[in-house]
């Protein structure tokens, strides 16, 4: 079985919370590990946006898996590999072959996570 979650988030929104909300908004959403990366950033706020779209495409996933079990987005962590590939990583276990992929330009970012069930 193949499950696909897919998300858009509008760059200058993500920008506009964490401006007005700040540290309040960050921690909420994002681990310390996402926190660090996206901060070593000069433009942090496109790769908050980025990472957010990756969340939000995973857990489209998980609701289907999860009966719609409320699943909370600091769960579920974007990380990088050494050449800046996203990697998921989930508090809890799910089984299988989860991938996500995460572009951004201009005014946007979009991610898609696809996860192979066998």
């Amino acid at each position: 079985m193949i499950y696909i979650g897919t998300d858009i988030v509008q760059i200058s929104r993500i920008h506009k919370i964490i401006n007005d909300k700040g540290q309040h908004f960050l921690s909420h959403i994002f681990t310390k590990y996402e926190q660090r990366i996206c901060n070593k950033k000069v433009s942090s706020h496109i790769h908050y946006s980025g990472k957010y779209a990756a969340k939000e495409a995973v857990k489209k996933i998980l609701l289907n898996l999860n009966d719609g079990e409320n699943i909370a987005l600091n769960s579920i962590e974007i990380k990088n590999k050494e050449n800046g590939a996203p990697i998921v990583a989930l508090s809890g276990k799910t089984s299988g072959n989860l991938q996500v992929s995460i572009s951004h330009t201009g005014d946007y970012a979009t991610a898609t996570a696809i996860l192979e069930v066998k």
